[in-house]
């Protein structure tokens, strides 16, 4: 069975930065794509990033794109979210979550309890 877990929000001050984490298990990395997502309040959910270590192919959403990175430990079967330059319009609950394939679509079949991130301004 897949799980995901994502953990590491908290409050950070516009400009900071934070780094998320997900414990994953139930699924190599290498059968299924990886990423992020998120929810605003009152807001639908947004693609953050999809990676497929497969195909070496990383999509960042355009809000995120030069500020958020996406690495992994396939020896702890973790992956992480690096956030850097934090604005208040990222405050969201994020997730982590996995698919076979990334997708314009920024569908996740699986993912897990989220992680509340706040930004101050």
């Amino acid at each position: 069975e897949v799980q995901l877990q994502a953990s590491g929000g908290g409050l950070v001050q516009a400009g900071g930065s934070l780094r998320l984490s997900c414990a994953a298990s139930g699924f190599s990395f290498d059968d299924y794509s990886i990423g992020w997502f998120r929810q605003a309040p009152g807001k639908e959910r947004e693609g953050v990033v999809c990676f497929n270590s497969r195909y070496s192919l990383t999509n960042y959403g355009d809000s995120v794109k030069g500020r958020f990175t996406i690495s992994s430990d396939n020896a702890k079967n973790m992956f992480y979210l690096q956030m850097n330059n934090l604005k208040p319009e990222d405050t969201a609950v994020y997730y982590c979550g996995a698919e076979l394939v990334c997708s314009s679509s920024w569908h996740f079949r699986s993912w897990g309890q989220g992680t509340l991130v706040t930004v101050s301004s």
